[in-house]
């Protein structure tokens, strides 16, 4: 049974008062990779009355808004399982003619900046109900950030949408105590006590915390004139978000009020994580969107199954960290292999698993060997300037469950379509296996670039161990008699990136290694990333070297140039044939996840059939 929509919808279950209502800019997916859907399983496994508004017309008379009434403990609001305005445009500030998280990919369904535009509505109609932003617009906004589509540095979302609380990460550990605490009324004292989350306060509430667990930030508005006191706050913001065990609450003046960040909630045990995801899920669109059109996201991951979260690659316009965490928390075989028996028993499937991994496909399981080194350690990433030592990359668990998987009655092929860190191979036979058994003839992987300077500030290994997957590809499919394609995927525009830069990788990749490109994807800087930070500064925070950004269009245009010349007349055909304006294509439009996506608007790397394969702005993970 579907969790309620409509009021006729909560009367069939006899309810006469609502809980908790949710908001989201998603299509309703009852589905454990869409965000809203996970929550409102949550609260219902702890007895509350949970219906879900999605993406609810903003500009007409509000009756989406009011159709249920208030609820008896808050409205949670969240702008979807994507951040509404990487949805909208293209890195190349072009909107967008279409949203995967809709029936038939209509765009126009959901508003620009949709949590602040909800939660004003929600403040408007019923300014005594408390309203709790989440999801992955809400976490990447908590503090003062760098937006990009506005070219400022606009103040935390609390501050901009009139939010009572904020909840950021992944939520599933935090929601349920917000609830409880709402369960006698608003208690703002109860609240304020419950790490994971963010709120406005008063002097007075900022003047009583203690001084030896309280980080005061620049304010937002010396942030606003002053790059390198925003520059400062995010080598705080970051260091503290990386923590193993975090003790430190953030605090940023914005205005006359302060926005409070308590630091978040140790990861979750495979215990918890299992149980978010062992939930009674539907595991399709709600019927109400029966002969609208198939949503895109949905088709996409609907056979497939996320192994873990979090990821310790550090990637510097990555926001899976910041959002998901460093650390890595696995699910069990159990709940995995029953996921997989679930997803083998669905209509339509047809024995191949479209994707099993997760942010970094290949890190499931992985950790640190002495886990407290890890609590003393203050890296954004294990992997970067070169692996941590006491990092334990031993693959041949993951390759276990492969096997495991792959028995599976009913599993004829399970592919991987997340991406995978070849600087994370612990020499085994890893490749090989993914090669025999997990693709269908395309490995696509995310060098990113080839110079090392570039590199550096991207956080992303030398160009010269993806000559060394190039070769070890190569080999193993000679040996194993295997007609496939090392398919690579790169970055323009990054900060630190310069037009020389790109002449020189396309001398590399298109020259000396030979490779066809389908794909060169500009760069969108993306709040909470170390990439935003240069891009809006210039300079590197932590280093305050100086950094050359392309600021403008053409300056973009003409780093991706050396990939894509046009010939007269290709621009129209390319744009009657669906191709994007900016030199893109269809595929860049397709999901994320509410977990949060690398900020350069395509994937960390990838292997899978074209059909099942990563999309360019597909998802790196399950929420």
């Amino acid at each position: 049974m579907f969790l309620p929509t409509t009021l006729k919808e909560v009367r069939a279950l006899g309810w006469d008062c609502l809980d908790v209502i949710l908001f989201t800019g998603d299509a309703y997916v009852d589905h454990p990779a869409f965000g809203a859907a996970v929550v409102g399983r949550l609260l219902e496994a702890e007895g509350y009355r949970v219906a879900i508004v999605p993406q609810p017309n903003w500009r007409d008379d509000l009756r989406d808004f009011t159709k249920l009434g208030a609820p008896r403990l808050f409205f949670g609001v969240s702008g979807g399982a994507m951040d509404s305005m990487v949805n909208h445009y293209t890195a190349n500030l072009r909107l967008r003619h279409d949203d995967a998280y809709t029936p038939g990919g209509k765009a126009g369904f959901r508003p620009d900046r949709a949590v602040a535009v909800y939660t004003r509505i929600l403040k408007r109609l019923f300014p005594h109900t408390p309203v709790v932003a989440g999801g992955i617009e809400a976490s990447l906004r908590r503090l003062a950030h760098y937006d990009y589509w506005s070219d400022t540095v606009m103040p935390s979302i609390l501050a901009d949408s009139g939010a009572d609380l904020l909840i950021y990460g992944m939520g599933e550990g935090v929601v349920q105590q917000v609830a409880r605490a709402m369960r006698n009324g608003y208690n703002a004292k109860l609240l304020r006590k419950i790490r994971q989350v963010a709120f406005l306060a008063d002097s007075g509430y900022v003047d009583r915390l203690d001084p030896g667990t309280t980080i005061r930030l620049h304010s937002y508005e010396e942030c606003a004139r002053d790059d390198r006191a925003f520059g400062e706050n995010f080598t705080v913001i970051e260091t503290q978000s990386n923590l193993m065990e975090p003790v430190h609450t953030l605090v940023e003046p914005t205005g006359d009020r302060f926005v409070v960040v308590n630091p978040p909630l140790a990861t979750l045990s495979t215990e918890e994580l299992d149980r978010s995801f062992d939930l009674p899920y539907e595991r399709a669109p709600h019927p109400r969107y029966a002969g609208k059109g198939d949503i895109p996201a949905w088709e996409m991951i609907k056979f497939s199954v996320n192994l873990h979260r979090g990821c310790f690659g550090g990637c510097s316009f990555c926001t899976i960290s910041a959002h998901q965490g460093k650390f890595v928390h696995s699910r069990s075989e159990r709940s995995i292999l029953a996921e997989v028996e679930r997803i083998a028993r669905m209509p339509g499937f047809k024995g191949c698993l479209s994707d099993v991994g997760g942010p970094s496909a290949n890190m499931y399981g992985l950790g640190g060997r002495d886990r407290t080194l890890c609590a003393k350690c203050r890296r954004p990433s294990c992997l970067h300037p070169k692996k941590c030592p006491n990092l334990d990359d031993d693959h041949r668990p993951l390759m276990e469950l492969y096997a495991k998987i792959r028995a599976v009655k009913g599993i004829r092929k399970a592919f991987i379509g997340s991406g995978i860190r070849y600087d994370l191979f612990d020499g085994g036979d890893y490749l090989r296996t993914v090669l025999r058994h997990h693709t269908s003839g395309r490995l696509k992987v995310a060098p990113e670039h080839t110079e090392d300077r570039v590199l550096r500030l991207m956080r992303k290994p030398p160009f010269a161990l993806f000559e060394r997957l190039n070769d070890d590809f190569r080999r193993i499919c000679r040996e194993e008699g295997l007609p496939y394609q090392l398919i690579p995927y790169f970055i323009s525009s990054h900060p630190g990136c310069t037009e020389t830069d790109m002449r020189s990788l396309a001398q590399k990749v298109l020259g000396r290694l030979h490779f066809t490109l389908e794909q060169v994807q500009d760069l969108t800087p993306t709040p909470m990333t170390l990439s935003s930070v240069m891009f809006r500064t210039g300079e590197n925070p932590y280093t305050r070297e100086p950094v050359y950004v392309a600021r403008s269009q053409d300056e973009k245009r003409r780093q991706k140039s050396y990939f894509f010349r046009e010939r007269p007349g290709e621009r129209g055909r390319r744009i009657r044939a669906g191709a994007r304006p900016d030199g893109g294509t269809r595929s860049e439009a397709m999901p994320r996840s509410e977990s949060g996506i690398g900020a350069a608007d395509r994937p960390k790397s990838g292997a899978g059939p074209d059909a099942a394969g990563r999309k360019r702005k597909k998802k790196t993970s399950r929420r």
